[in-house]
């Protein structure tokens, strides 16, 4: 799951990768953006600490796809991408903040940018090539999933 954050007030942007809903509870995190649990909490801190302030933040999130499909039938068990999905809502809604725009499910990965400082998050699939999600300076407001 990609999450792009950008305060327009202080101009102060970050975005993560997350891999997984969250960190092995019997392991040391020595990698504390790939879960969603420790990295989202560790990302809102670095910005607030170059002057960002949640209350002006934009979200875009972008991912959370069941691109691995591990028996026969197609299911998987692990569904990796959902609970991505699951975790990264989670974590921004506990710190406050609403999502602007989202694209995410399916079974399609995805690559995502973030262009500073307009804010411009685009998403770029195989089958459907690269599609403006949103702009996190201004006010239009996009979901596709």
């Amino acid at each position: 799951m990609g999450v792009a954050i950008y305060d327009p007030k202080s101009d102060v942007s970050g975005m993560i990768h997350v891999m997984l809903p969250a960190a092995f509870p019997d392991r040391p995190v020595d990698q504390i953006g790939k879960f969603a649990d420790t990295g989202i909490p560790a990302l809102l801190m670095a910005m607030e600490k170059m002057g960002a302030n949640k209350r002006y933040m934009r979200v875009a999130i972008a991912g959370g796809a069941q691109v691995f499909k591990f028996n026969n039938t197609g299911a998987n068990n692990l569904d990796i991408g959902r609970r991505n999905g699951e975790a990264v809502i989670e974590q921004l809604t506990k710190a406050g903040l609403r999502i602007l725009a989202k694209d995410i499910g399916g079974t399609h990965g995805r690559t995502v940018t973030f262009t500073v400082p307009d804010g411009k998050v685009e998403v770029k699939t195989l089958s459907q090539g690269v599609a403006e999600l949103c702009y996190l300076a201004d006010n239009r407001e996009r979901s596709a999933a």
